[in-house]
């Protein structure tokens, strides 16, 4: 199948030619009635791709899994992991599979990957199946990810496969075809550092540096400048994610990426209330995954990824283990520096500070601690602070006055910088964004898709791809949940 007009859905097969030994050859299961719910137009004139050949019947096929476009060789891919701190050795795509990869209209090799497509080797046991509403969430968050400037996976699109899937409930089953930078994970060191076979492991570093990181080929020893990019790139992710209030729930190596994508949609949500404890995983029983303990679980994972490394390391250096894992433990625990870099510069910017405030900061962050406030709406309201009204502010709080004698310093920073207040203000609204996935308007608009109500959805995902921008008649997207009796609990749809 050919998509015309743009050019030829033609894939290339960079994986499979230079990783043999990370997947398996595999073909889709079978669609019986393949039907679009949801194509992402955008991204696919990203990609170079006619979005009408894409709504084709041949086009949804493809999207399906059902028919295998030109250079394509489907596989599953092979990785490892730890997931809740737990050693997996043979993880792998259980109900996935790589098509290939795209070079878009910027140069850029893009994968495209399909989620729900029926079990591989790798299936451990389950039906290789996915049901409508998580691929949706996929859906919907990443575009929402993608629009607030973070870092992360897209979906194509959503088909349903004419099948049912038993879950939570019985839903359609459904296929997400799924675009990222690539889907190289710490989990795909593990696995090939666990071979032994170093010749694979080297091919894996090469692959990755080439595609990710390319200024590490240049570097003494370019393993461990992969390792210092990955840990840069990571630290970076992480802090981007605090700022916003996203809580990814399921921060298993598996799912931390080379690339510094966000990868995997599953129980994920956003902050309502802020609280450091928060978690909203319902397999996430001890708060492993809570969102405060992020940064400090992202940093555990680059020490496995360390741990993957330390083999290459160490023939960099002439064979000295002990001093591999000197230099491995460094670039390691320079991610506190490097994440408290960045967290610190994405709250000087919703603060609109220009300079360095780090009490400022500090006691501000003690005080949200202590009142809970809506993560999301307080940091909004703040611009209007700035330029003279503290009302939506104080509403947000219980101890008003707390927050005023804050506010009374942090406006006096404001006053001191060499620019107009009511551009610091300006800034701050670029920045804090009015609108992110709020948790009950996703289970709404995902309820409807599956009762066969498409526009709650689609409403939800125009609204969220201008987050900074408020717009009037669209308060109820700006809100927390105002019948919530109980904390919100998401599920990971596997």
């Amino acid at each position: 199948m050919t998509v015309t007009d743009a050019r030829p859905l033609a894939l290339d097969d960079w994986f499979v030619r230079d990783l043999g030994g990370l997947y398996r050859p595999w073909q889709a299961a079978p669609s019986p009635a393949p039907e679009l719910v949801a194509l992402n137009d955008g991204l696919a004139a990203e990609l170079g791709l006619d979005a009408s050949a894409l709504r084709s019947p041949e086009g949804v096929a493809v999207l399906a899994g059902a028919a295998v476009p030109a250079g394509a060789t489907p596989v599953a891919m092979a990785y490892a992991g730890h997931q809740f701190g737990n050693y997996s050795p043979r993880l792998g795509d259980g109900r996935a599979l790589l098509l290939g990869e795209i070079t878009d209209n910027a140069g850029r090799h893009r994968d495209l990957h399909l989620k729900g497509s029926g079990r591989t080797p790798f299936a451990r046991g389950g039906d290789g199946k996915a049901p409508l509403a998580p691929m949706l969430r996929e859906y919907v968050i990443g575009e929402a990810m993608h629009a607030l400037g973070i870092p992360t996976t897209r979906a194509l699109s959503v088909v349903t496969t004419g099948e049912e899937v038993i879950r939570e409930t019985v839903q359609p089953g459904a296929v997400l075809a799924r675009v990222a930078s690539s889907h190289l994970r710490v989990g795909t060191f593990q696995y090939a550092a666990a071979t032994q076979d170093a010749d694979l492991l080297r091919r894996l570093t090469d692959h990755a540096i080439t595609r990710h990181h390319p200024e590490a080929a240049q570097a003494e020893r370019p393993a461990l400048a992969l390792l210092e990019a990955v840990v840069e790139v990571q630290a970076s992710l992480v802090a981007q994610w605090m700022a916003v209030g996203f809580v990814h729930g399921v921060m298993n190596t598996d799912n931390m990426t080379i690339s510094g994508e966000t990868i995997d949609y599953g129980p994920c949500a956003f902050l309502d209330a802020f609280d450091l404890a928060t978690v909203f995983s319902s397999i996430d029983q001890g708060g492993r995954y809570a969102y405060g303990n992020q940064p400090r679980v992202a940093a555990w994972n680059l020490a496995r990824f360390a741990e993957s490394l330390l083999s290459l390391i160490g023939s960099e250096i002439g064979g000295d283990a002990e001093r591999a894992v000197e230099l491995a433990s460094e670039v390691v625990s320079s991610f506190g520096e490097r994440y408290t870099r960045h967290w610190s510069a994405a709250l000087h910017a919703k603060l609109g500070l220009t300079g360095e405030h780090p009490q400022l900061v500090q006691d501000l962050l003690e005080l949200m601690a202590g009142q809970h406030p809506d993560h999301t709406r307080f940091f909004r309201a703040l611009s209007a602070a700035a330029r003279g009204d503290a009302g939506p502010v104080r509403d947000l709080v219980i101890d008003r006055e707390a927050v005023d004698a804050w506010v009374e310093r942090w406006r006096a920073a404001l006053a001191e910088q060499d620019r107009p207040v009511e551009e610091s203000a300006a800034a701050m609204d670029r920045v804090n964004p009015v609108y992110v996935p709020r948790n009950h308007l996703v289970e709404a608009a995902l309820a409807a898709a599956v009762a066969g109500d498409l526009d709650p959805f689609r409403r939800l995902v125009d609204v969220l791809a201008a987050p900074f921008e408020e717009r009037p008649g669209l308060e109820e997207y700006a809100r927390a949940d105002p019948a919530a009796t109980t904390p919100y609990v998401t599920y990971c749809g596997t």
